[in-house]
């Protein structure tokens, strides 16, 4: 992350940082980061963490937006909130309801720094358009037998400079089907998704539903995300990447705790 920090982005370029789960880092052109469900608990027991080391040190990080998919721990996670806000006091806090009910009760976010999203809405920071999608519809599947979730999960597409980029969160498994929140993704043309999988739990899409996704949606490249970081729940993502092969989407995979310039 401190070589983001630093980072200066070469003309028609944007930088990602994967740090592991579905922790990101965007930086464009205007030099500012944005924190995508940051998640570094300081306590990584080896029976739990793929990682004993935490990839960054939050209180490091200079931020300036930070945006949350949902109020589950490793999304929304209140000692890392705290530790950038601690250095990052003018950073701006955005997410569904119940994320932000968290961070102002249990962070002791200021109401001020903070911004509520609902689905189907759009906000903008400075030159940034943030675009949010159900990415679990509230009612479940019933078809599927997915009972409804336990609470508010948001997708966003992401427009910075030139690129548009969307990140599915903690989606439901049957996202593909789900034309009723695609359609209007698709409208907005993504290039690249970063996408959250897994290739036998069955809570998210499986690799085979990512390649239906990619194709509903026209992705150019499609990134995995939510692994390296829980040991039970971890996967390979060279496995995830054999799906497309020969697919016109491109799977990208960016090393543990890097960044790419896309």
């Amino acid at each position: 992350m401190y070589t983001l920090s630093n980072l200066t982005i070469p003309h028609g370029k944007i930088a990602i940082h994967w740090f592991e789960q579905n922790s990101f880092a965007i930086k464009g052109k205007s030099g500012k980061i944005i924190l995508i469900d940051p998640f570094f608990p300081e306590s990584r027991p080896s029976e739990v963490y793929v990682y004993q080391t935490s990839p960054v040190n939050p209180k490091d990080l200079q931020v300036d937006f930070v945006l949350f998919t949902h109020d589950h721990l490793d999304h929304t996670h209140v000692e890392t909130v705290k530790n950038i806000f601690a250095t990052s006091k003018f950073a701006k806090f955005a997410g569904p309801p119940e994320s932000i009910n968290r961070i102002t009760s249990k962070a002791n976010i200021p109401a001020e720094n903070c911004i509520t999203i609902t689905p189907n809405s759009k906000i903008e920071y400075l030159d940034v358009k943030i675009y949010s999608f159900y990415s679990k519809p509230p009612d479940g599947d019933k078809k599927a037998n997915i009972p409804p979730p336990d609470t508010t999960h948001l997708g966003y597409v992401i427009k910075i400079d030139e690129k548009t980029l969307y990140f599915t969160g903690d989606c439901i498994r049957t996202l593909a089907d789900h034309d009723e929140i695609l359609t209007a993704i698709k409208k907005l043309k993504p290039q690249i998704g970063f996408v959250v999988t897994h290739p036998t739990e069955g809570e998210f899409p499986f690799f085979e539903d990512t390649v239906k996704l990619a194709e509903k949606l026209n992705l150019e490249t499609i990134v995995p995300a939510h692994y390296s970081c829980f040991a039970k729940r971890n996967y390979d993502p060279l496995k995830f990447a054999e799906f497309f092969r020969n697919h016109k989407t491109k799977a990208l995979i960016i090393p543990y705790n890097s960044h790419v310039l896309i």
